[in-house]
């Protein structure tokens, strides 16, 4: 079965062939672990874990390496340390912080049914090695040494004109390109595009020794972070880069040029993916319009109601990744319903392995709306194994999830005489063999909480537990 994705820098749809096949390799950008990760930061954590798995299912899981880093050197994480314990010296502090924000981050992705990836390296454990691995300070002393960065201050910066096609990841204009990445007005600076590798660290900051014979200590840019992870774990150039639309200026633009220029390379990535915005309600999320909402509360509870992850990963999968989504309390409520049939339905079933209609609908640049149609098609022709074991190729464990519970209190009451009546109008449209209908009124039952039995002595019903 062919995989065909949609490549950003080609903006095309093509398919996939792996550099190697027996070594898929795949890189995504991790989280900053300085706070709770929100919805929208779970949202490439799900479309990759989806296409993870996929690549697992096509090449064989031992053929594939998947990295996703963690991002523990940033000011955020040094202001949220500072704050947080303040009677601390501030290495200490950020220690404190970066290891519990790391633990909640993994307990939130675990809860959404991510699988873990293969190597998740550290920021920090990849400044300085002595192990012979690539690391920044060796990527950064190799783009000075070719020209492509210089010392200015004790600041090392990445010559953006050394460059001539940098850029065409984003094809923004140079105008727009100044104004995307809030360029910071320098006197040390050759030009304003370029961008930082390397800077001196205030006292009490994190501190490494410098690059390039700088004598005051100093710590690395965001950008060349990913470029000597992705580096030293997959090789100068691998198959996948991806990580959110907001990540393409200046994050992965940079990425290429750096990577591209201290290996001389023409690509980095022999596909980039980014998948879209995330709104809430229709508007922007943010704390100061008060819908800024984690992956904690809404495990926790969120408009009234507590969300098992499955609910939250399969109401992502109803949109395709690269399409923006409006999260929304009835998309949710869609989800938990759905997901309570296909649950009702499949109970006691064997899992049969994905269908192969659903995985050719991920091989399509990752339709996840096709293959929920494909799930619903199980549902109607009654594969239950096959139903039960595409749902989990999707990371959804629907018999790890009881959603009736939150469903029946959600609607109060099962009220019988609604129910018996529903069973009746059930039983006299499969009396004139009119199943379309009778299927209609099963899932109506189920979305109340209700599992219907039939057996040659006739229609019983309970409920879901």
């Amino acid at each position: 079965m062919e995989l065909k994705l949609y490549d950003t820098l080609s903006r095309t749809k093509r398919p996939f062939q792996p550099l190697d096949p027996a070594r898929v390799r795949m890189y995504v950008c991790g989280p900053t672990v300085y706070d709770f990760a929100h919805i929208g930061n779970a949202r490439p954590v799900i479309v990759f874990d989806v296409l993870f798995r996929l690549l697992r299912h096509l090449y064989g899981a031992e053929h594939v390496d998947y990295v996703r880093n963690i991002t523990d050197v940033d000011d955020k994480i040094n202001e949220r340390a500072a704050g947080e314990y303040p009677g601390l010296p501030l290495n200490e502090a950020i220690r404190k912080v970066t290891e519990k924000t790391t633990k909640q981050f993994h307990e939130d992705v675990n809860a959404l049914g991510c699988l873990p990836p293969t190597h998740e390296p550290r920021a920090t454990e990849y400044v300085r090695r002595t192990d012979h691995r690539l690391d920044m300070v060796t990527l950064i002393e190799r783009l000075v040494r070719y020209g492509h960065a210089y010392v200015a201050e004790d600041h090392i910066l990445f010559d953006v004109p050394s460059m001539p096609d940098y850029g065409q990841l984003s094809k923004r204009p140079l105008d727009e390109m100044i104004a995307g990445a809030r360029v910071e007005i320098a006197p040390y600076k050759r030009n304003p595009m370029d961008f930082i590798l390397w800077k001196p660290s205030k006292p009490g900051e994190p501190a490494w020794p410098s690059p390039c014979g700088i004598e005051t200590p100093g710590r690395p840019g965001w950008h060349i972070e990913c470029s000597a992870m992705s580096g030293a774990l997959l090789g100068e150039t691998f198959d996948i880069h991806g990580g959110g639309i907001d990540l393409v200026f200046p994050h992965h633009e940079n990425e290429i040029a750096q990577s591209r220029c201290a290996f001389h390379s023409g690509l980095m990535a022999n596909f980039w993916m980014h998948n879209g915005f995330l709104q809430v309600e229709g508007e922007k999320m943010a704390k100061s319009l008060g819908n800024f909402v984690t992956i904690r509360e809404l495990l926790n509870g969120w408009k009234g109601w507590k969300w098992p992850g499955a609910v939250l990963r399969f109401a992502m999968l109803t949109t395709h990744y690269r399409q923006p989504i409006d999260w929304t309390l009835k998309r949710l409520e869609d989800a938990a319903e759905r997901l309570s049939i296909f649950r009702s339905h499949s109970s006691g079933a064997k899992d049969e392995g994905p269908a192969e209609a659903v995985v050719a609908a991920l091989c399509d640049d990752l339709n996840t709306p096709q293959a929920i149609t494909e799930l619903n098609r199980l549902f109607d022709r009654e594969e239950a194994g096959l139903l039960k074991g595409s749902c989990r190729f999707l990371g959804v464990d629907v018999d790890n999830v009881d959603l009736n519970a939150m469903l029946r209190e959600k609607r109060g009451d099962i009220d019988k005489a609604k129910v018996e009546m529903l069973i009746e109008a059930r039983n006299a449209a499969r009396k004139v063999r009119n199943f379309k209908e009778s299927d209609r009124i099963r899932d109506e039952l189920a979305a109340m909480g209700v599992v219907v039995k039939d057996s040659k002595n006739g229609t019983t019903w309970e409920i879901a537990r």
